[in-house]
């Protein structure tokens, strides 16, 4: 089984296994549809290339963001819910840098987003100021030079675990300013920014040991009745697969899994 995991890593969801014809979970449905325990691309933000294009003008990017292809979904360890995106739920509205810096407070987990990139999270620690790992280094910048043009918003209940004192999120990220390339102990920037947070070891690379179970499930949410599960051995692994939906969207999401599950099925 070791060699199928190592064949499948970096692989598209042409090549997953289902059990589902329909390639969703429906609400009388119970468990997930597919286990697996690796990423399918390479994240990640550091990647800078826009997907429609790089000379876009910052402030026509800003404007032209819809949350509305977000693909919403829950995390579960085990049967605990640990991370729920939920427009329900919580305000997951996008605003400028100034108006940002008007609504952030030190120890603050701030998340930029925009159409077809990788979402980039970073601390903010005050002064204007934030901590992010970028391009394979812990930087110190300011929170408007860090957006790059992009919209953000405060993500602090996002992830369901027990927040660190402010003083204490602060410190962690101020301690690692200036650390790259292999001294670096997180995968891309979200995972940075919620060990900054949380202090979860769960969060480095290699925090978690793979020892074939896969305790963690994400659980995308396209409509109030159909859903599909993929499942992971590390938080970090499904991070990556999370971040990838992020970066396509919600409407490509479906897309490929229709096409999968298409494929699959003609084959059999």
């Amino acid at each position: 089984m070791g060699n199928q995991v190592d064949k499948l890593t970096h692989l598209s969801y042409d090549n997953v296994p289902t059990a589902d014809p329909n390639g969703f979970d429906t609400e009388d449905e119970l468990g997930p549809r597919i286990g697996v325990s690796y990423i399918f691309s390479a994240d990640d933000d550091e990647q800078e290339e826009r997907i429609d294009g790089p000379d876009k003008d910052q402030n026509e990017e800003e404007k032209q963001y819809d949350n509305g292809d977000e693909l919403e979904c829950v995390v579960y360890y085990r049967d605990e819910s640990v991370y729920e995106r939920n427009v329900k739920l919580s305000d997951m509205s996008t605003y400028s840098t100034e108006n940002l810096l008007n609504k952030c407070i030190p120890g603050d987990l701030v998340e930029f987003v925009a159409k077809g990139q990788y979402p980039h999270w970073v601390v903010y620690v005050g002064d204007f100021q934030v901590v992010h790992l970028h391009r394979a280094e812990i930087k110190n910048n300011f929170l408007t030079d860090a957006s790059q043009g992009k919209r953000g918003r405060i993500v602090n209940g996002l992830y369901k675990f027990l927040a660190l004192p402010p003083e204490v999120v602060v410190q962690n990220a101020m301690q690692q300013v200036g650390r790259r390339d292999r001294e670096l102990d997180w995968r891309n920037s979200e995972c940075f920014a919620a060990w900054c947070r949380f202090g979860k070891r769960e969060f480095k690379i290699g925090g978690e040991l793979r020892i074939g179970k896969q305790p963690y499930r994400l659980k995308m949410l396209f409509s109030e009745k159909k859903s599909h599960v993929l499942e992971f051995q590390s938080i970090d692994d499904l991070i990556m697969e999370k971040r990838r939906n992020d970066q396509i969207g919600r409407d490509a999401v479906t897309q490929e899994l229709c096409i999968h599950l298409t494929t699959v099925y003609t084959l059999r």
